[in-house]
């Protein structure tokens, strides 16, 4: 069984795969492989659906950590911090409704919202790692 304390890199990690099917994904949609495509983007969703529910135990349990760097290190953490967390509020609407234009063969829709709604997971996903390696493997 997995410990409160272990969630932390689990999180990271589900967000490091999440960017990495994201990226296969754009891969495989610009090789026009559809069905790969779909596949990639169906398992970044999985993997981002569970680290949000892995996040939120977390923090239920463990509450918040503060960030112990001192110095111009603080200004960058919480510049990637601030946009880190407010696309994240966009993502998942954003992402949602992605994928049901996708999934539902609405094609144009689709690519119209996927342009934006792929940077934007894409930046969330790799700055939660960073935000992870700030926070507990730098100190």
């Amino acid at each position: 069984m997995i410990e409160i304390q272990q969630l932390p890199a689990l999180n990271a990690s589900l967000n490091a795969l999440a960017g990495t099917l994201l990226a296969v994904g754009y891969a495989m949609i610009r090789a026009k492989r559809v069905a790969a495509h779909r596949a990639c983007m169906l398992a970044a969703f999985g993997a981002s659906t569970l680290f949000l529910i892995s996040y939120l135990v977390y923090h239920a349990n463990a509450g918040s950590r503060p960030f112990p760097g001192q110095g111009p290190i603080r200004l960058v953490y919480f510049t990637i911090l601030v946009t880190h967390v407010a696309l994240a509020a966009a993502i998942l609407p954003l992402a949602l409704l992605t994928l049901r234009h996708g999934l539902a063969a609405q094609y144009e829709r689709h690519v119209r919202i996927a342009r934006w709604t792929f940077p934007i997971w894409i930046y969330v996903s790799v700055t939660g790692v960073v935000i992870y390696l700030m926070l507990y493997q730098m100190y």
